[in-house]
């Protein structure tokens, strides 16, 4: 087990005319290796939530374990934890403030306590497993391109060596060569690492082509828990709390509801893909 919440409740403005609870009772548990999808429209809790899970933000009420022990205890090493478990934003700008970006990298692992050696080290391997190389080193983080500089805050997390990897909209604005770019590489580093991987993201597509289990939030509470096909096919609760299926899932309904005998598990293109040839015999 990386990460158990349980029972767990925030409050904005407690104590004061302006409360609002942003969290209300969510239970949930996040295993080592696993790839989640955190989804819910804006406002329904999700990056509360994310900032829980390496103690950037203190719950009102209830409890997270990392790893079986409990964050809020007397003298737990928060500034451990959070190198652990690695967040990036879903603006990186709030995570680059160095003056290249080389520096920038190094800069988490030098925090660690790491010798100038060990992090410049770290910050190359990370570099390279994001797909930039030595001609980014010297460069501004503040004139990239948005998908560089997202590239740039993954590696700083990255060159932590975090166990867990907490990714808030990495691909928001991005083309969509940038974007497959960016999660190809995420799914890499979860396949060849074994880290768990935790992907808030509102594209339905995205989602259900990498993640393994999806987290639904609405209203600070958690509706859905369970395997991509099988959240999706409540798409129609999910558009009722304003979110959707991929649109492949409605194409197959429609297929369906014409006579075709097509299986109505189906949530990717490639899938759709290969169920169509099969249908036609190919």
């Amino acid at each position: 087990m990386a990460i158990k919440a349980e029972h767990l409740n925030y409050v904005y403005g407690l104590g004061t005319a302006f409360e609002q609870r942003a969290l209300k009772d969510v239970n949930l548990e996040i295993k080592d290796g696993e790839f989640v999808g955190l989804i819910g429209h804006t406002g329904s809790g999700k990056s509360t939530l994310i900032q829980h899970l390496n103690g950037l933000m203190k719950a009102t009420d209830g409890v997270i374990y990392y790893n079986g022990r409990n964050i809020y205890e007397t003298g737990y090493d928060l500034r451990a934890l959070r190198s652990k478990v690695g967040l990036v934003f879903q603006y990186p700008e709030h995570q680059l403030f160095e003056i290249n970006v080389f520096t920038d990298v190094c800069f988490g692992p030098k925090n660690q306590g790491l010798s100038k050696q060990e992090a410049e080290k770290r910050a190359k391997e990370a570099l390279t497993m994001v797909g930039l190389d030595e001609s980014f080193y010297s460069r501004s983080p503040f004139e990239l391109s948005g998908g560089q500089k997202r590239r740039v805050a993954i590696a700083g997390v990255l060159a932590m060596e975090p166990d867990v990897l907490i990714l808030d909209e990495p691909t928001a604005g991005l083309d969509p060569r940038g974007r497959d770019e960016i999660l190809d590489q995420i799914e890499r580093l979860h396949k060849e690492r074994n880290m768990t991987i935790v992907l808030v993201s509102h594209s339905m597509e995205d989602i259900a082509r990498y993640v393994d289990r999806i987290l639904v939030m609405n209203h600070g509470e958690k509706v859905f828990d369970d395997t991509p096909k099988e959240v999706f096919k409540h798409y129609k609760e999910l558009e009722a709390i304003g979110l959707a299926a991929p649109q492949v899932t409605y194409v197959i309904h429609s297929l369906r509801d014409h006579g075709v005998p097509i299986d109505n598990n189906i949530t990717t293109v490639e899938e759709a893909r290969d169920e169509i040839l099969r249908l036609l015999g190919n």
